[in-house]
């Protein structure tokens, strides 16, 4: 996956995902594939309006043929578990 522009520096990457696999869903697609990080991801893609067969099977071609980045902009960064419990009990 080539690397993307540094626009979006306040993002964190989640998840880079090779598409194996696109399935017909009720509503759009199932894309699943596997990570640089090597976990199995699942993903649903959901259109919001009709799509006719034709052109659901050349997205679905498209689709098998691509990568996602998958990268989140939280309003507060990760903290974990087990370090917010350490400081809650500290503070009693």
């Amino acid at each position: 996956m080539p690397p993307t522009d540094d626009s979006g520096h306040d993002y964190v990457s989640v998840a880079e995902i090779e598409i194996d696999a696109v399935h017909p869903g009720r509503s759009g697609f199932v894309l699943t594939g596997r990570g640089i990080d090597r976990a199995d991801y699942r993903l649903e893609l959901v259109l919001e309006m009709p799509v006719d067969q034709r052109t659901k099977a050349v997205l679905a071609e498209l689709l098998a043929q691509s990568d996602w980045r998958i990268q989140r902009r939280a309003p507060e960064p990760f903290r974990s578990r087990r370090l917010s419990a350490m400081k809650k009990s500290t503070t009693k």
